[in-house]
Protein backbone atom coordinates (compact mmCIF):
# COMPACT_ATOMS: atom_id res chain seq x y z
CA UNK A 1 0.00 0.00 0.00
CA UNK A 2 1.66 3.20 -1.03
CA UNK A 3 1.63 6.10 1.88
CA UNK A 4 3.60 9.13 2.50
CA UNK A 5 5.45 7.28 5.32
CA UNK A 6 6.68 4.20 2.56
CA UNK A 7 7.34 6.50 -0.10
CA UNK A 8 9.60 8.19 1.94
CA UNK A 9 11.19 5.35 3.27
CA UNK A 10 11.89 3.41 0.19
CA UNK A 11 13.53 6.95 -0.76
CA UNK A 12 15.57 6.77 2.54
CA UNK A 13 16.79 3.33 2.07
CA UNK A 14 18.43 4.01 -1.37
CA UNK A 15 21.79 6.20 -1.11
CA UNK A 16 21.01 7.61 -4.93
CA UNK A 17 17.68 8.65 -4.46
CA UNK A 18 18.72 9.74 -0.92
CA UNK A 19 21.39 12.19 -1.99
CA UNK A 20 18.95 13.37 -4.78
CA UNK A 21 16.55 14.21 -2.34
CA UNK A 22 19.11 15.48 0.21
CA UNK A 23 20.59 17.54 -2.71
CA UNK A 24 17.19 19.21 -3.94
CA UNK A 25 16.70 19.65 -0.04
CA UNK A 26 20.42 21.20 0.39
CA UNK A 27 20.15 23.71 -2.79
CA UNK A 28 16.86 25.33 -1.69
CA UNK A 29 17.11 26.09 1.68
CA UNK A 30 20.97 27.56 0.44
CA UNK A 31 19.26 29.65 -2.29
CA UNK A 32 16.66 30.93 0.37
CA UNK A 33 19.52 31.87 2.45
CA UNK A 34 21.30 33.82 0.36
CA UNK A 35 17.69 35.76 -0.54
CA UNK A 36 16.64 36.66 2.78
CA UNK A 37 20.45 38.01 3.40
CA UNK A 38 20.41 39.86 0.63
CA UNK A 39 16.93 41.43 1.49
CA UNK A 40 18.03 41.91 4.76
CA UNK A 41 21.35 44.11 3.92
CA UNK A 42 18.98 46.05 1.30
CA UNK A 43 15.51 46.88 3.99
CA UNK A 44 14.77 50.57 3.35
CA UNK A 45 15.26 52.76 6.05
CA UNK A 46 11.64 52.96 7.10
CA UNK A 47 11.90 49.31 8.33
CA UNK A 48 15.18 48.59 9.82
CA UNK A 49 13.49 47.29 12.84
CA UNK A 50 12.62 44.24 10.11
CA UNK A 51 16.24 43.62 9.48
CA UNK A 52 17.25 41.37 11.90
CA UNK A 53 14.59 38.91 11.64
CA UNK A 54 14.69 38.92 7.69
CA UNK A 55 18.48 38.06 8.44
CA UNK A 56 17.20 35.45 10.82
CA UNK A 57 15.32 33.97 8.34
CA UNK A 58 18.17 33.57 6.21
CA UNK A 59 20.50 32.24 8.87
CA UNK A 60 17.93 29.58 9.21
CA UNK A 61 17.98 28.09 5.85
CA UNK A 62 21.48 28.64 5.50
CA UNK A 63 21.75 26.40 8.42
CA UNK A 64 19.22 23.97 6.97
CA UNK A 65 21.26 24.06 3.91
CA UNK A 66 24.03 22.79 5.71
CA UNK A 67 22.03 20.04 7.56
CA UNK A 68 20.78 18.56 4.51
CA UNK A 69 24.68 18.38 3.03
CA UNK A 70 25.81 16.54 6.58
CA UNK A 71 23.37 13.98 6.27
CA UNK A 72 25.04 13.01 3.01
CA UNK A 73 28.12 13.69 4.27
CA UNK A 74 27.69 11.08 7.14
CA UNK A 75 26.54 8.31 4.62
CA UNK A 76 29.86 9.07 3.14
CA UNK A 77 27.58 10.47 -0.30
CA UNK A 78 28.26 13.71 -1.96
CA UNK A 79 26.22 16.22 -3.54
CA UNK A 80 24.79 15.75 -6.91
CA UNK A 81 23.81 18.41 -9.57
CA UNK A 82 20.12 19.41 -9.13
CA UNK A 83 18.09 19.07 -12.10
CA UNK A 84 16.53 22.18 -13.26
CA UNK A 85 12.85 20.88 -13.35
CA UNK A 86 13.11 19.95 -9.57
CA UNK A 87 14.45 23.43 -8.62
CA UNK A 88 11.37 24.65 -6.64
CA UNK A 89 12.88 27.72 -5.12
CA UNK A 90 14.71 29.07 -9.15
CA UNK A 91 10.80 28.34 -11.07
CA UNK A 92 9.17 30.52 -8.71
CA UNK A 93 11.97 33.20 -9.29
CA UNK A 94 11.70 32.84 -12.96
CA UNK A 95 7.59 33.01 -12.66
CA UNK A 96 8.09 36.18 -11.27
CA UNK A 97 7.18 34.89 -7.73
CA UNK A 98 8.77 36.86 -5.19
CA UNK A 99 11.37 39.27 -5.47
CA UNK A 100 13.79 38.94 -8.85
CA UNK A 101 17.52 37.86 -8.21
CA UNK A 102 18.54 40.77 -10.47
CA UNK A 103 16.91 43.06 -7.82
CA UNK A 104 18.55 41.52 -4.37
CA UNK A 105 21.77 41.63 -6.73
CA UNK A 106 21.63 45.28 -7.04
CA UNK A 107 22.87 47.37 -3.70
CA UNK A 108 19.64 49.44 -4.30
CA UNK A 109 17.44 49.76 -0.84
CA UNK A 110 14.48 47.89 -0.97
CA UNK A 111 10.96 50.02 -1.34
CA UNK A 112 8.62 48.75 1.33
CA UNK A 113 6.13 46.87 -1.16
CA UNK A 114 9.04 45.26 -2.15
CA UNK A 115 9.26 43.95 1.58
CA UNK A 116 5.65 43.61 2.02
CA UNK A 117 5.59 41.35 -1.72
CA UNK A 118 8.92 39.25 -0.15
CA UNK A 119 6.38 38.95 3.08
CA UNK A 120 3.63 37.74 0.92
CA UNK A 121 5.61 35.23 -0.96
CA UNK A 122 7.22 33.91 2.19
CA UNK A 123 4.20 33.36 3.77
CA UNK A 124 2.79 30.91 1.15
CA UNK A 125 5.99 29.66 0.85
CA UNK A 126 6.66 28.60 4.26
CA UNK A 127 2.96 27.24 4.68
CA UNK A 128 4.02 24.55 2.27
CA UNK A 129 7.76 23.83 4.24
CA UNK A 130 5.84 23.56 7.18
CA UNK A 131 3.15 21.23 6.03
CA UNK A 132 5.94 18.94 4.64
CA UNK A 133 8.20 19.05 7.80
CA UNK A 134 5.06 18.55 9.60
CA UNK A 135 4.78 15.49 7.79
CA UNK A 136 8.31 14.31 8.02
CA UNK A 137 8.40 14.92 11.78
CA UNK A 138 5.07 13.02 12.58
CA UNK A 139 6.71 9.49 10.52
CA UNK A 140 10.09 10.16 11.10
CA UNK A 141 10.86 12.31 14.31
CA UNK A 142 12.15 8.88 16.47
CA UNK A 143 14.33 8.15 13.29
CA UNK A 144 18.13 7.00 14.36
CA UNK A 145 19.24 8.77 10.95
CA UNK A 146 17.07 11.91 10.66
CA UNK A 147 14.73 12.46 13.49
CA UNK A 148 17.17 15.34 15.03
CA UNK A 149 17.09 17.05 11.76
CA UNK A 150 13.59 16.56 11.00
CA UNK A 151 12.56 18.10 14.35
CA UNK A 152 15.03 20.54 14.45
CA UNK A 153 14.11 21.95 10.98
CA UNK A 154 9.90 21.45 11.20
CA UNK A 155 10.41 23.76 14.56
CA UNK A 156 12.21 26.47 12.59
CA UNK A 157 9.46 26.55 9.50
CA UNK A 158 6.78 26.93 12.08
CA UNK A 159 8.64 29.94 13.26
CA UNK A 160 9.16 31.16 10.09
CA UNK A 161 5.25 30.87 9.42
CA UNK A 162 4.29 32.79 12.28
CA UNK A 163 6.51 35.60 11.33
CA UNK A 164 5.34 36.04 8.62
CA UNK A 165 1.78 36.58 9.68
CA UNK A 166 2.77 38.86 12.47
CA UNK A 167 4.63 41.01 10.05
CA UNK A 168 2.18 41.16 7.44
CA UNK A 169 -0.77 41.52 9.45
CA UNK A 170 1.35 44.76 11.07
CA UNK A 171 1.74 46.04 7.23
CA UNK A 172 -1.71 45.40 6.81
CA UNK A 173 -2.60 47.52 10.11
CA UNK A 174 -0.51 49.94 8.16
CA UNK A 175 -2.87 50.23 5.44
CA UNK A 176 -1.37 47.80 2.64
CA UNK A 177 -3.79 45.31 3.47
CA UNK A 178 -5.41 45.10 -0.37
CA UNK A 179 -2.16 45.01 -1.61
CA UNK A 180 -1.53 41.91 0.68
CA UNK A 181 -3.95 40.36 -0.42
CA UNK A 182 -3.77 40.69 -3.86
CA UNK A 183 0.10 39.55 -3.86
CA UNK A 184 -0.62 36.39 -1.74
CA UNK A 185 -3.49 35.43 -3.90
CA UNK A 186 -1.29 35.83 -6.93
CA UNK A 187 1.46 33.95 -4.98
CA UNK A 188 -0.52 30.79 -4.09
CA UNK A 189 -2.09 30.06 -7.17
CA UNK A 190 1.63 30.74 -8.95
CA UNK A 191 3.19 28.33 -6.27
CA UNK A 192 0.43 25.79 -6.15
CA UNK A 193 1.21 24.89 -9.77
CA UNK A 194 4.99 25.20 -9.50
CA UNK A 195 4.61 22.64 -6.32
CA UNK A 196 2.42 20.18 -8.60
CA UNK A 197 5.51 20.46 -11.73
CA UNK A 198 8.09 19.88 -9.70
CA UNK A 199 6.44 16.88 -7.58
CA UNK A 200 5.91 15.57 -10.87
CA UNK A 201 9.55 16.00 -11.43
CA UNK A 202 10.93 14.87 -8.39
CA UNK A 203 8.62 11.40 -8.82
CA UNK A 204 9.60 10.97 -12.07
CA UNK A 205 13.70 11.30 -10.87
CA UNK A 206 12.87 8.84 -8.18
CA UNK A 207 11.51 6.91 -9.94
CA UNK A 208 13.92 6.05 -12.60
CA UNK A 209 16.44 5.31 -9.73
CA UNK A 210 14.30 2.92 -7.49
CA UNK A 211 12.88 1.11 -10.98
CA UNK A 212 9.00 2.42 -10.08
CA UNK A 213 7.04 -0.02 -12.75
CA UNK A 214 4.52 2.23 -14.72
CA UNK A 215 1.38 1.48 -13.20
CA UNK A 216 2.84 2.85 -9.50
CA UNK A 217 4.95 5.67 -11.47
CA UNK A 218 0.93 6.13 -12.54
CA UNK A 219 -0.78 6.23 -9.27
CA UNK A 220 1.65 8.39 -8.07
CA UNK A 221 1.44 10.89 -10.89
CA UNK A 222 -2.46 10.61 -10.21
CA UNK A 223 -2.13 11.67 -6.42
CA UNK A 224 -0.22 14.64 -7.55
CA UNK A 225 -2.86 16.11 -9.95
CA UNK A 226 -5.65 14.85 -7.35
CA UNK A 227 -4.16 17.27 -5.28
CA UNK A 228 -3.43 19.94 -7.16
CA UNK A 229 -7.14 20.00 -7.94
CA UNK A 230 -7.95 20.12 -4.93
CA UNK A 231 -5.38 22.98 -4.11
CA UNK A 232 -6.75 25.19 -7.27
CA UNK A 233 -10.39 24.61 -6.14
CA UNK A 234 -10.09 25.47 -2.81
CA UNK A 235 -7.03 24.21 -1.15
CA UNK A 236 -5.14 28.01 -1.81
CA UNK A 237 -7.21 29.64 0.73
CA UNK A 238 -5.11 28.60 3.64
CA UNK A 239 -2.17 29.87 1.59
CA UNK A 240 -3.55 33.52 1.91
CA UNK A 241 -5.57 33.68 5.31
CA UNK A 242 -3.96 35.46 8.34
CA UNK A 243 -4.00 35.12 11.83
CA UNK A 244 -2.08 36.69 14.64
CA UNK A 245 0.78 33.73 15.55
CA UNK A 246 0.39 32.29 19.31
CA UNK A 247 4.03 32.87 19.44
CA UNK A 248 4.97 36.64 19.16
CA UNK A 249 8.78 37.35 17.76
CA UNK A 250 9.17 34.16 16.68
CA UNK A 251 12.80 35.19 14.78
CA UNK A 252 13.85 37.55 17.46
CA UNK A 253 17.38 36.34 18.54
CA UNK A 254 20.23 33.88 17.04
CA UNK A 255 19.69 31.33 15.31
CA UNK A 256 19.53 27.97 16.71
CA UNK A 257 23.23 25.78 16.20
CA UNK A 258 22.53 22.64 13.66
CA UNK A 259 23.07 19.94 15.30
CA UNK A 260 26.53 17.47 14.83
CA UNK A 261 25.96 14.19 12.55
CA UNK A 262 29.04 12.80 13.43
Amino acid sequence: MLSAKSLFQEILDNDESYRLFCSIAASGESQGGWENARIAALVPASERGLAPRIARHGADEDKHGRIFNALMKKRGLEPVEVPPDTDYTMLLERYGIGLAHEKLKDDQPLTVQDIVTYLAHSRVTEQRASEQMDLLRKHFADHPEIGRAVKMISGDEDNHLAYCHEELLRFASGGHGRAIQRTLRACALAEIRIYRDVSLAVMAHMGRILGWSRPRAAVLAAGIHAVYAYERAAGWRRMVSLKMPERRGALDGPAAAAPEFA
